[in-house]
């Protein structure tokens, strides 16, 4: 049986958690940039993708803005 080295090792393991991490977010509500990233990549390859902080503000803005939500 060969022992895969340590470098492999952590690529799956790295891949796993990130997949985890993505997981939660959708669970939880929030906004995935790299998933965003892979989908503009895959369906508008020609358009400026937004920063990280220009997604997630508009992500905010989305969830919490557009006037009249309030919490009391």
């Amino acid at each position: 049986m060969t022992q895969a080295k340590p470098a492999e090792a952590d690529v799956g393991g790295a891949r796993r958690w990130r997949a985890l991490c993505s997981t939660c977010r959708q669970v939880f509500g929030m906004p995935d940039y790299e998933r965003y990233l892979a989908h503009a990549a895959a369906t508008h390859p020609d358009m400026p993708v937004l920063t990280r902080e220009e997604f997630f503000a508009r992500a905010i803005e989305r969830r919490y803005g557009g006037g009249g939500a309030r919490c009391c």
